[in-house]
């Protein structure tokens, strides 16, 4: 190593400024900043309502480790704490640029390769307490890497089919909502000529946007057992898939805009709920679903279920995730960035 370098190695940054450290990892693409020591503690208890301290107590650095100059527009992260239940192992909380999610299945890929690949937990079903609920994640192994990491999602359900909303500048638009752990308006891109393409994307943000709003808006959702997870969290756009062999191809545009660079665990779990419950999949019938890179999650319905009375089924999704760096981040006190910025998109 050149001294130059041993220097910054062995330098100390001062008293007062706020040290994160993190692993970063991407699941088919898109990112997920795992945060391991440095921030305050979220205490235990159930995890909406860690969700709801983080809200209120933290948001702060929450912006500052998601936002611009650390993070950028679409960064994705994740807290690990202490379980909430006797079956899980760990419990999270996810962050993306408008706040903290409820469930995200590219974060549970990425976040059980980054645990059993840095050796923080053997390389064994893993159970996560998330606010949508429990979920169990299977590294699959290739020597002492993982190859693959498959989910059991919490209960996923279609909430409607076939409903119309009038979207400001668009026009009527015709949608599914489907739950899978988190809500999503599923529109078919055939009916904005959209191809589902890279290029596409300033348009994909626009669109979803306005969607995501009006049915927020003049038609929210109600999750039948509890108030905090019934939001709208984005739209997703589905289209034929661009490789014969595979399903479909899913673009989701959620938070304030992010767009998913894979093909989305909760939307893809949604879409099995919805396909399920029009007869058009049967349970152990896998699909894959590529993304706007056409990297791709396969999923399947493991079994049939219910949601306070409400026809649902348990999902499972597969997918891959690579770690991608060590950080420590740094917030001076004077910083008068240090809180983070976006830039308008």
């Amino acid at each position: 190593m050149p001294r130059w370098a041993e220097g910054v190695a062995n330098w100390v940054p001062p008293e007062g400024w706020t040290r994160v450290s993190t692993i970063d990892a991407h699941t088919e693409g898109e990112p997920l900043r795992v945060v391991l020591e440095g921030y305050p503690d979220l205490g235990v208890g159930p995890i909406l309502e860690r969700r709801r301290r983080a809200r209120s107590d933290h948001d702060a650095l929450r912006r500052s480790l998601m936002w611009e100059p650390r993070g950028h527009a679409d960064m994705y992260g994740c807290l690990v704490g202490p379980p909430a239940t006797n079956d899980a192992d760990i419990g999270v909380l996810f962050t993306h640029n408008e706040g903290f999610s409820t469930m995200c299945g590219h974060g549970i890929i990425a976040v059980t390769t980054v645990l059993v690949e840095c050796g923080l937990h053997p390389a064994a079903p893993l159970g996560i307490d998330t606010p949508a609920g429990f979920v169990r994640a299977t590294p699959h192994m290739e020597g002492a890497r993982v190859r693959r990491v498959s989910f059991s999602n919490v209960p996923s359900f279609a909430a409607r089919l076939d409903a119309r909303v009038d979207v400001p500048g668009v026009g009527t638009v015709r949608y599914d909502l489907g739950y899978g752990g988190a809500y999503y308006a599923y529109v078919d891109a055939a009916d904005f000529d959209f191809s589902l393409d890279r290029a596409e994307t300033p348009r994909l943000i626009r669109a979803g946007r306005a969607i995501k709003e009006a049915v927020q808006d003049l038609d929210p959702p109600v999750h039948p057992d509890d108030p905090d997870l019934g939001f709208m969290y984005g739209t997703i756009f589905v289209g034929a898939a661009h490789e014969s062999a595979h399903h479909s191809r899913n673009v989701c545009v959620f938070a304030d805009g992010e767009v998913d660079r894979c093909p989305t665990g909760t939307g893809v779990s949604g879409r099995l709920a919805l396909h399920h419950a029009r007869g058009e999949l049967s349970v152990g019938e896998e699909i894959t679903v590529e993304s706007i890179l056409g990297t791709c999650f396969s999923g399947r319905v493991l079994e049939e279920t219910s949601v306070m009375g409400r026809p649902a089924v348990v999902p499972e999704v597969s997918g891959r995730a690579w770690i991608t760096g060590r950080h420590e981040f740094l917030v001076a006190p004077d910083d008068p960035l240090g809180d983070g910025f976006l830039l308008g998109r």
